[in-house]
């Protein structure tokens, strides 16, 4: 049975991806209480940044560009799946389930870019530390983020590009949300050819990022061995730390289930589940505390702020 063409715009979608909780509420409340912290957390270092021009720097503009990032991720998804956990409502039309699918693919592959940016940030700090603010100048950060997303988007068209010329055969998406993976499965087409495209293109994403951050890393570690002080190799681990935390939490929950589907463990549908909002919810929450913690001018920016908050009499 085929409904009515994807371009004709009036297909609804119902999400079951969660019909097998039995508790949908306190889950959609814990969902809820998560997203609030995570995007609180990441506004509040894009305040600190921008509000204090001593922050003006080209680490702290990818940091700001990473907590963007974080938020769009995070609000691409999280308001469709907190709504279909606390009301039960699960239907979502198809103009905002292709977009929902769009922003969340083009955040994802942003996650990556954003987090290799302040790697090659990281490297240029210490391998040329005399002309760091020469080769990358605050204007060079931003152009560097802006080219970032545009390369993003133009890579990414091709989801939806692939996905609107369809018929829909389902309107029932076994899905917490909409992705490329539900629509076209949703669609009157042998998803394969199309689940290739997809992996082709995030393969370019995850493993050209990770092997770029890998690379740069190594170069990294090659200028520590060759430092006689070691006042000068804790200093540079350090600067490395914070960002070597936020690699672990974005790539570890993607490589886990590739590993696992690697050796052959079939995953539940909900496991599957598990691990997608993990890995993108994590980062996004996590992200923020990291660099507000370990990034000593944020932390004294925040405790300054703090201190002039007055206990109520």
């Amino acid at each position: 049975m085929s409904f009515q063409n994807i371009s004709g715009l009036s297909i609804e979608f119902v999400l079951g991806g969660f019909d097998s909780i039995q508790r949908p509420l306190p889950v959609g409340i814990v969902l809820l209480l998560v997203y609030l912290t995570s995007l609180l957390a990441n506004l509040a270092n894009i305040y600190f940044i921008v509000t204090d021009k001593h922050l003006h720097q080209p680490m702290y503009l990818f940091m700001c560009n990473l907590a963007i990032v974080d938020i769009v991720v995070c609000t691409s998804v999280c308001p469709t799946m907190i709504c279909t956990l606390i009301t039960g409502y699960k239907t979502i039309s198809y103009a905002p389930c292709i977009f929902q699918m769009f922003l969340f693919h083009i955040s994802s592959a942003m996650e990556m870019f954003a987090i290799s940016a302040m790697a090659f940030d990281r490297f240029v700090a210490i391998a040329s530390p005399l002309r760091y603010h020469s080769i990358l100048s605050n204007f060079r950060c931003v152009l560097i983020s802006i080219g970032l997303w545009i390369l993003a988007c133009a890579l990414l068209i091709v989801c939806p590009a692939t996905i609107i010329p369809l018929t829909v055969c389902h309107s029932t998406l076994k899905y917490v949300f909409c992705d490329y993976a539900a629509l076209i499965r949703a669609s009157c087409v042998d998803p394969n050819p199309y689940f290739n495209i997809l992996s082709a293109v995030f393969s370019f994403f995850y493993f050209g990022s990770f092997g770029f951050i890998c690379l740069t890393y190594i170069k990294i570690a090659v200028i520590v061995l060759k430092m006689s002080s070691k006042s000068d190799r804790k200093k540079v681990l350090n600067t490395c730390l914070s960002h070597l935390i936020v690699i672990m939490c974005f790539y570890v929950p993607t490589f886990v289930q590739v590993f696992l589907t690697r050796l052959g463990v079939v995953l539940t549908l909900e496991e599957r589940h598990g691990l997608l909002i993990g890995a993108f919810l994590g980062p996004s929450l996590v992200n923020p505390f990291i660099y507000c913690l370990r990034t000593k001018e944020i932390r004294t920016k925040l405790i300054r702020i703090l201190s002039k908050v007055e206990p109520a009499s």
